[in-house]
C-alpha cells in the first residue's frame, strides 16, 4: 500500500466519535456538522474497505477493525502533538505548553502554588494540570499526553518499565479534629484512643482512602476497628465535616495549612506514631523532554522537595533529541 488510506482529520472524527457515542455529538464536539462527519468516515471506510461502525444500535458501536485503527490513532495524534510542541520549542519558552499530571491531592494543594511560580517566570507558557488517579496519570505519562507528574499512589507493575520513579517528597498523614474537642486540647494521644473515635473519611473505593488505610496499617492502626461515622467525596467536604464537629479524620498536612492557620481545626500528634507516605515524581524517559518540562523540573520541583531527599535525584534524564516511538501495542 503506497499511500496512507486516512488522514489526521479522519482520526480525529474516528476517536470523536468512539469518546461521545454518536455522530452527531462528535460533530458538535468538532465544530462541524453531522453530514460532513457521516461523509468522512464513509470515505474512511471506502479507503480501508473495511466497516468500522456497527449501525444497528442507539449508540457508534466501533467493529474490531474500528477498535485497532482507534488504539493506532491514538498513538499516530500523540506523536503529532509531541512533533509540534517540540517545533514550539524553538522559540525558547516564548510559548508552548506544559502539561503536568498529579493525584487528587498534590494535585489540589500542591501543584498550584508550583504552577504559580512556574509562571511567574515564564507568562508565555501554556501549563494544563491534569488532575486523576495515580494509575489513570501514569498511564497518561507513559502515552505521552503528559509531560511529568507527581503522584502518591502506587504504580501499577505493569507501567514500571516504561516509567521513571524518583522519590521526591514525604506527605504525612495528620490526626484532625474539631477545635471543641476533647482532644484539642493535647498535643499527643495514644494509639488506643483512636478507636474511641468517630471517624470521617472518603469512600472505601477511593484510591487516596487506599492509600491512607495502608500507610496507618503500617504504623501499627488497625484501621478495621476504627468506627467509621461517615463517608463523603472530597479533602475539603471532610474538612468541613471535622470543622462543624460531625467526627476527626486523617488527611494529608498539606491539605490543611490554611485550616491550621486560621484555627478553625486543631491537628493532634499521636504518641509514637508518624504516618507518612512518599510522592513521586513520575515521567517517560523514551519521550521528547519540553525546554518547559525542563525549566520546571530544574528550577521548581527543587523548591518543594522534602528536606530527607536529595534534591539533585530529581534531576529527570530525559532523551536529548526527539525520538519517535514505535507504533506497538
Amino acid at each position: 500500500m503506497s499511500d496512507v488510506p486516512f488522514t489526521l482529520d479522519q482520526l480525529r472524527i474516528l476517536k470523536a466519535i468512539a469518546a461521545e457515542g454518536s455522530f452527531k455529538r462528535a460533530a458538535d464536539s468538532l465544530y462541524v456538522s453531522q453530514p460532513a462527519v457521516s461523509l468522512q468516515v464513509q470515505n474512511l471506510e471506502r479507503q480501508l474497505n473495511v466497516p468500522l461502525f456497527d449501525r444497528g444500535g442507539r449508540r457508534a458501536q466501533l467493529t474490531e477493525a474500528g477498535h485497532l485503527l482507534l488504539s493506532y490513532g491514538d498513538k499516530i495524534l500523540s506523536l503529532c502533538q509531541e512533533t509540534c510542541r517540540a517545533i514550539e520549542d524553538l522559540q525558547n519558552l516564548r510559548g508552548g505548553t506544559l502539561i503536568i499530571g498529579a493525584s487528587q491531592t498534590t494535585g489540589t494543594y500542591m501543584l498550584p502554588r508550583m504552577i504559580g511560580l512556574f509562571r511567574e517566570k515564564y507568562p508565555d507558557v501554556s501549563v494544563q494540570l491534569h488532575v486523576h488517579s495515580t494509575r489513570r496519570t501514569a498511564w497518561s505519562v507513559v502515552n505521552g499526553q503528559i509531560d511529568l507528574a507527581i503522584v502518591g499512589g502506587e504504580i501499577a507493575p505493569e507501567l514500571m518499565s516504561a516509567l521513571e520513579i524518583v522519590p521526591y517528597a514525604e506527605d504525612e498523614l495528620a490526626l484532625i479534629v474539631p477545635t471543641s474537642h476533647e482532644f484539642s486540647q493535647q498535643e499527643t494521644i495514644l494509639k488506643e484512643d483512636l478507636y474511641s473515635l468517630k471517624f470521617i473519611s472518603l469512600d472505601a473505593q477511593s484510591t487516596i482512602r487506599k492509600v491512607i488505610d495502608q500507610v496507618l496499617t503500617r504504623c501499627g492502626i488497625d484501621t478495621t476497628h476504627l468506627q467509621l461515622e461517615m463517608e463523603l467525596s472530597s479533602s475539603e467536604a471532610i474538612k468541613n465535616a471535622v470543622q462543624s464537629g460531625l467526627g476527626v479524620a486523617f488527611v494529608s498536612i498539606s491539605a490543611i495549612e490554611k485550616e491550621l492557620q486560621m484555627g478553625v481545626i486543631k491537628r493532634v500528634k499521636i504518641d509514637q506514631v508518624i504516618a507518612k507516605r512518599t510522592l513521586s515524581v513520575i515521567y517517560n524517559p523514551n519521550r521528547y523532554r519540553s525546554k518547559a518540562a525542563e525549566a520546571f523540573t530544574n528550577e521548581i520541583l527543587p523548591k518543594f522537595a522534602s528536606p530527607d531527599f536529595n534534591k539533585h535525584s530529581i534531576d529527570v534524564q530525559y532523551p536529548t533529541e526527539y525520538t519517535a516511538l514505535p507504533l506497538s501495542d
